[in-house]
C-alpha cells in the first residue's frame, strides 16, 4: 500500500511506529533514516516514498530547519511531523512550512493510526485539543492572521458553518460527510467554499481563526 520513511535519531521509536504501520496497514513498508542528512540520500535515490515522517527535534538539525531542508528540496513530498513538541505556535508553524499533518509521540496507536489514515486521504491533520485551545495571548501577529471578522461569519451557509464547525474540532473530511450524510466531494465543497468566503489561503488559517467562536450563535439564525 504504502511506503514511509521514518526519519528520528531513537531506534526504539522508530522500531515502534515501523510495528504500528506493520500492524494497521497491510502491504506497507517502512524505511529507517537517524538523520537529515541520510533521509535526503535516500529520497535521492529512491521516488516511490509516500510519506515522511519526521521528529522535530534531532542532534544534527535544530526545530524547523529539517521540515524546511526537506521541503526545499523535495517539495512534492508529503511531510507529517511527529514530535513531542507541545507549544502551539509551534505545531501551527510546522503547517504553515509545508506539512501535512502533525501527530504527538505521547498519542495513542489509535490516534496515530486515525491520523494517518487521514493524512493518506488528503487531510491536514491536527490533535484536535490542540485545535480546541486558545492562542497565547504574547502571539498577537499570528492571532491577527488567522482572525475571522464576525461579518465574514455571515456569509456562510448554514452547512458551511457545520462544517467548519466539525473542522474546528479536529475531524477528517470522510468523519464529516458520515455525520452530515453528504459525500466527502461535497465537504471539499463546501471547505473551498468556506476559504473563499473568510479570505483564507488554507483550511488551518480557518481552523486556528475559527477556534473560540460560537457557533451555535450563528446556527440559530
Amino acid at each position: 500500500m504504502y511506503k514511509l520513511l521514518i526519519v528520528d535519531d531513537h531506534p526504539i521509536f522508530r522500531q515502534a511506529i515501523t510495528g504500528i504501520i506493520a500492524d494497521k496497514f497491510t502491504g506497507s513498508s517502512c524505511i529507517e533514516a537517524d538523520s537529515i542528512e541520510s533521509a535526503k540520500t535516500y529520497i535521492s535515490q529512491h521516488t516511490d516514498i509516500d510519506l515522511v515522517l519526521l521528529d522535530l527535534n534531532m542532534p544534527s538539525t535544530s526545530g524547523l530547519n529539517g521540515l524546511l531542508e526537506l521541503r526545499n528540496e523535495y517539495p512534492n513530498l508529503p511531510v507529517v511531523i511527529v514530535s513531542a513538541e507541545n507549544e502551539k505556535q509551534q505545531i501551527l508553524q510546522t503547517i504553515s512550512y509545508g506539512a501535512v499533518g502533525f501527530i504527538s509521540k505521547s498519542s495513542l496507536v489509535d490516534t496515530i493510526t486515525s491520523s494517518l489514515e487521514s493524512i493518506f486521504n488528503g487531510n491536514v491533520c491536527l490533535p484536535s485539543d490542540l485545535i480546541r485551545s486558545p492562542i497565547k495571548p504574547q502571539s498577537t501577529a499570528t492571532n491577527k492572521d488567522f482572525e475571522i471578522l464576525p461579518e465574514k461569519m455571515q456569509l456562510l451557509t448554514r452547512k458551511e458553518l457545520m462544517v467548519l464547525k466539525y473542522l474546528t474540532q479536529g475531524e477528517a473530511n470522510k468523519y464529516i460527510a458520515y455525520e452530515m450524510n453528504i459525500s466527502e466531494t461535497t465537504v471539499k465543497s463546501h471547505v473551498s467554499s468556506i476559504l473563499k468566503k473568510l479570505g483564507a489561503s488554507n483550511r488551518v488559517k480557518v481552523v486556528v481563526g475559527s477556534a473560540n467562536i460560537d457557533f451555535d450563535q450563528y446556527l440559530k439564525r
